[in-house]
């Protein structure tokens, strides 16, 4: 057994400095030694164990570290796609991650997405505070005094003047203040009294390298530290991986970007992995890694025979077209008694199933983001009719323009950082299909709940002004106006909420006639509520006749009419308004409550 490089993936908010400081990582071991101490592979950069003492020289010197790990696997997709495309079967490769945080401008949308994906994922984080060179009244080192050995953020935050000192504290409680909302205890990462109960923040800055050597110190520590039991891998095991993207590569045809994260992966292995008709296999034909320094575009890459985990290579094979990004990659062990085309393929069409039932369609760029997609929306309780990966199409609309002749909220696609085919920005159009989309997985959907609220809350209003609402009310004694044509008289309201328009019974369910004015105090108005007291005019009605006064009467609700109201409106409706719908319906049929 030995001790693979741990994943790192770095998250964070869009122009936050997440590519930033992957760029800042890597010149800063380039301008230490020549072009090429960090190898950077297909979707990854490596930073060798040796590359790391060297940038940290002067803190190693402090602390009794020795390092075991070989190195850091820096994955060069910042964001969530670290996660949704590094899948594995039931969770992310990813070890260990970085989280970006503007130190001005704090938590945005896309920091709480990657706040509730690490958890999600329960993976170890730290904090790395960006631009704390743009703190107010902070001094930076004068150019060149900033070197990979020397530099220390501690050392540059006591030469500040006490009142940057004292803002610098603020901005950082701040952000311990919010990862406290998320139940996440946190602390400046020299203050860290228990590294598996409090998330470090490092204050850094991408563009002057302060706090550089140090937060790579650091993960390299927490990791071999913490996550040295999971990083063992056995080099003559069977190679397993994650597909990053599917390329096209000019002379190679389809390939593959992976990320071995377990074995070896050999040329000539026959690999399995998922496509959107389920899993496929195929025969590695070529392992393909950047050259150290090309000479030009086409001298970029170097053929490898075989590749050790963890690392990041470039596959090409027959049958890449249909690969799905996100998808796992496993090499065929052999083994008669496993069936891995199963295995894979068991879970391809677990995540892109298609529902009889109802349900909204789900299109999002990877494998690994639909299935983010699927576990959210079925925790908030909604279904899906089908999911897919890659961009919007005109069957979408059209299946989801079906689902809307039954269910009008349902009836919406949501579209994870995919775009709208031309015809389908067409189609949506003329069917009234509402589409969402969105790059942030908990945005589209806190857009689609509010979206279904709002279309809820303007059926509601639609129907509470076409329906009648229940209500009974006495014809009061001695307040009979006119007796026909139409009858005039006082009522008073005992429960629920008269209006005009609606028509009147009753005790035994006759038909009395229709309410076309009302008036309180000699003023015209459109309802009235319990207790009130008012002349209303009844088209039909005879006094004397069809009532008396003193009778009891009641507004006309069909069944039909009343299962509407309750589900249109049911939610709002006020204890003497439900007591009322009871009785009429006592009357015309079985109550409702």
């Amino acid at each position: 057994m030995v001790l693979r490089q741990p994943i790192v993936v770095v998250m964070g908010h869009v122009d936050h400095g997440k590519t930033s400081l992957l760029d800042a990582i890597r010149s800063t071991n380039v301008a230490k030694k020549e072009a090429g101490a960090i190898t950077q592979h297909i979707g990854a950069s490596e930073v060798g164990i040796d590359d790391i003492k060297e940038s940290c020289a002067a803190l190693l010197s402090k602390q009794k570290i020795d390092f075991t790990i070989p190195g850091l696997l820096f994955i060069d997709t910042p964001g969530h796609a670290s996660f949704t495309h590094l899948r594995e079967r039931g969770g992310s490769i990813a070890d260990i991650a970085i989280l970006v945080v503007d130190i001005a401008q704090g938590f945005q949308p896309q920091t709480i997405e990657s706040i509730k994906i690490l958890r999600g994922f329960k993976t170890p984080f730290m904090v790395a505070a960006n631009k704390v060179d743009l703190v107010t009244g902070w001094k930076t080192p004068p150019k060149g005094a900033i070197t990979p050995a020397a530099c220390s953020i501690l050392a540059d935050i006591n030469e500040q003047r006490p009142e940057v000192q004292m803002r610098l504290d603020e901005l950082m409680y701040v952000l311990v203040g919010k990862l406290s909302e998320y139940g996440l205890e946190s602390e400046r990462f020299d203050r860290v009294t228990d590294f598996t109960k409090q998330i470090a923040i490092m204050p850094v800055s991408a563009k002057t390298g302060e706090g550089l050597s140090e937060l790579l110190l650091s993960i390299a520590g927490l990791s071999q530290r913490f996550l040295e039991k999971s990083l063992k891998t056995e080099e003559s095991a069977v190679g397993s991986g994650s597909i990053l993207e599917v390329k096209e590569e000019q002379g190679l045809g389809t390939t593959i970007d992976v990320i071995i994260y377990e074995g070896t992966l050999r040329k000539n292995d026959e690999i399995i992995f998922g496509t959107v008709n389920g899993a496929a296999k195929t025969r590695v034909r070529g392992i393909l890694k950047p050259k150290l320094h090309p000479t030009g575009d086409g001298d970029r890459f170097e053929y490898v025979d075989e590749v050790h985990a963890a690392a990041g290579v470039k596959v090409y094979a027959s049958g890449l077209e249909n690969a799905l990004s996100g998808s796992p990659l496993l090499v065929d062990d052999g083994n008669p008694n496993t069936d891995q085309l199963k295995e894979i393929d068991d879970m391809i069409k677990g995540i892109l199933t298609e529902s009889e039932g109802n349900g909204v369609i789900v299109k999002a760029d990877t494998l690994g983001s639909v299935e983010a997609l699927r576990k959210l929306l079925a925790a908030q309780g909604i279904e899906i009719k089908r999911a897919g990966v890659g961009r919007v199409a005109k069957k979408d609309i059209v299946d989801a323009s079906i689902v809307r002749a039954v269910d009008p909220l349902k009836g919406a696609v949501l579209a994870f950082s995919v775009g709208v085919a031309d015809d389908a920005a067409d189609e949506a159009a003329k069917a009234g299909v509402k589409v969402f989309t969105s790059n942030v997985i908990y945005s589209l959907c806190d857009d689609y709940a509010a979206w279904m609220a709002e279309e809820t809350k303007k059926n509601s209003q639609s129907a509470a002004e076409r329906l009648p609402s229940p209500a009974k009310l006495l014809a009061m004694p001695g307040c009979t106006f006119r007796a026909s044509k139409p009858a005039i008289f006082g009522v008073e309201i005992t429960a629920g909420k008269l209006k005009k328009g609606v028509r009147l019974m009753d005790r035994k369910g006759g038909i009395i006639g229709e309410v076309r004015e009302m008036q309180k105090e000699g003023k015209p108005v459109a309802e009235a509520k319990r207790g009130e007291q008012l002349a209303i005019s009844v088209e039909g009605a005879i006094c004397g006749k069809a009532f008396s006064e003193g009778d009891s009467l009641y507004v006309y609700i069909t069944r039909k009419e009343a299962d509407e109201l309750i589900a249109s409106c049911g939610k709002d409706m006020t204890d003497d308004e439900k007591l009322a719908l009871d009785e009429i319906l006592g009357i015309t049929s079985k109550p409702l409550f």
